[in-house]
């Protein structure tokens, strides 16, 4: 056991005398485009299941039992970012990240060679800690490896890691099980799990100190606070939960969730309920908000580097407030292919952009590097709190709101959509309140900076 812990311990320091600015860049790209494809394999090995539901219904299985399967993942996934976005605080992430990887492409090979359900459901349960082993990790090396002036733009461009994975799951995996069958489709995703593996343990780098440099905070000429400086692991993770601008944000990050996942679980229903499109045209009008996400995610993070680095719940809040409207357009404006797309498009760039700054990289900006995944999984598990809470209650106000009429249900969007609208102007708020906190953190840091 002894063993074990000092494997996954974060490897020790060995800084040289002389710093050599150009080998430390080359060893940060390096690690991070490492980090950053093996994180899309990580989404790859998540979204497997999702695609492989048609090929496993002709199979037998039912729906309610898929539902099952898909829950086990959610749940162990929102507790598992919580104990091992603490546990990454004190690891060594490359063989954290790592080990998680192997057993996520281990449960999808194991996926593929049962069509029982109870076995199916306990595979990717595992899973869904297993997956809770990435981002945490990937928060902690970029905590480590950039400073506050950059973290926003490569923190944004790690994020798209996510866009990628799903386009690379609904593309590649689902024409391998439309030409071979489902067993080869989760073949395939475990395949490129294991390639994530090799991937990090041949080229990532678990910190700046442990190949042989001074820490970021030397390197950046950042300050750093005394009791940071000092203070273990665990103490400066207690520091940050006692931090109350960490709550209001994760609150806000709940909130964001509601309308995240209120439109990719509820869209398109809406799109064929509310405004009689067919499902290949609400699809179609839902899937635009995934590509606009990527490119509002990277330009928002360089955006806050440029003008906002040492307060981004600033930026975070108009953000939030633009979302909302976006999503208000398609909610209230009358059907109208044209402005829904474009309802679509503010949605997606904008939710890629709060997902990013209100999902991790605020949680890393106010809280020490040492507690940088401590902080992401606080945010992780309230988020996903938010997100089942507000799943369970726009099924309660859908089903409450709808009547029949000659033997047809008619739905009635009306109150949900003010449900909706009101999470995301409640996010933003708690994004402003946030950054006030922040903006009287930091002059508080100013005045003890300039007495001493």
């Amino acid at each position: 056991m002894s063993g074990l812990i000092r494997f996954f311990r974060a490897s020790p320091a060995k800084t040289t005398a002389v710093f050599n600015e150009q080998r430390f860049r080359s060893v940060r790209w390096q690690t991070f485009l490492a980090m950053t494809l093996a994180y899309v394999t990580f989404y790859v090995c998540r979204l497997s299941f999702t695609v492989a539901k048609t090929a496993l219904v002709e199979l037998g299985i039912s729906p309610s039992e898929l539902g099952m399967i898909g829950s086990a993942l959610f749940f162990s996934y929102a507790i598992g970012k919580l104990v091992n976005g603490f546990l990454a605080d004190h690891a060594n992430v490359v063989r954290f990240m790592s080990l998680g990887l192997l057993l996520s492409a281990g449960m999808n090979l194991m996926m593929g060679m049962t069509t029982n359900a109870m076995m199916l459901a306990i595979f990717w349960g595992i899973n869904g800690w297993a997956q809770s082993m990435g981002v945490g990790p990937c928060a902690v090396s970029l905590a480590r490896w950039y400073g506050t002036k950059e973290r926003g733009t490569f923190y944004s461009i790690w994020s798209t890691a996510h866009n990628i994975g799903e386009a690379l799951t609904y593309i590649v995996i689902a024409a391998v099980i439309a030409g071979y069958g489902w067993h080869m489709g989760y073949l395939s995703t475990a395949a490129l799990g294991a390639a994530g593996v090799v991937l990090m343990l041949l080229f990532m780098r678990d910190s700046p100190q442990s190949s042989g440099f001074p820490s970021i905070h030397d390197i950046s000429n950042e300050p750093q606070e005394e009791e940071e400086a000092k203070g273990s692991v665990f103490s400066n993770q207690l520091m940050a939960l006692r931090n109350p601008a960490l709550w209001t944000l994760a609150l806000a990050s709940a909130f964001m969730y509601i309308d995240r996942y209120g439109v990719n679980s509820w869209g398109i229903f809406f799109l064929q309920q509310g405004k009689g499109y067919s499902t290949v045209e609400a699809s179609a009008i839902i899937g635009v908000n995934a590509v606009a996400g990527i490119v509002g995610t990277i330009v928002a993070g360089m955006l806050s580097d440029r003008f906002f680095s040492r307060n981004r719940s600033i930026m975070a809040g108009f953000i939030s407030l633009l979302n909302t409207a976006g999503f208000a357009l398609m909610l209230w404006l009358p059907r109208n292919y044209y402005t829904d797309i474009l309802s679509m498009v503010i949605f997606g760039a904008t939710i890629g952009a709060l997902t990013c700054f209100l999902g991790g990289l605020l949680a890393v900006d106010i809280s020490s590097r040492k507690a940088a995944g401590a902080a992401l999984g606080t945010i992780g598990i309230v988020s996903y709190a938010g997100a089942g809470f507000g799943e369970f209650l726009t099924g309660i106000i859908i089903d409450k709101t709808s009547v029949m009429e000659n033997g047809i249900k008619l739905y009635d969007f009306h109150t949900l959509s003010q449900f909706w609208v009101a999470a995301g102007l409640i996010s933003a708020l708690l994004c402003f309140v946030t950054a006030v906190m922040v903006a009287r953190r930091n002059a508080s840091e100013r005045r003890t900076l300039f007495s001493s």
